[in-house]
């Protein structure tokens, strides 16, 4: 890890939305990087951003009420 790599301030499920997708915004900016776009670190950075992307997308089916298979 760097100084440089966005760390969430808490666990993901303990986000409120809006900082959920401030950490999206990092994230994804940090993968578009040049400097990261072809790091190692990479790969861990889109990790972790499919993995924000899996609790926004679980968050909108409880939102609408709609089962969460597993």
């Amino acid at each position: 890890m760097t100084a440089d790599e966005p760390m969430p301030p808490h666990p993901l499920h303990a986000l409120t939305t809006y900082e959920l997708k401030n950490y999206r915004s990092q994230l994804e900016r940090a993968i578009g990087d040049r400097q990261v776009g072809n790091a190692p670190i990479a790969a861990e950075l889109r990790t972790r951003l499919d993995e924000v992307l899996a609790e926004q997308q679980q968050r909108v089916r409880i939102r609408h009420g709609r089962q969460i298979s597993l």
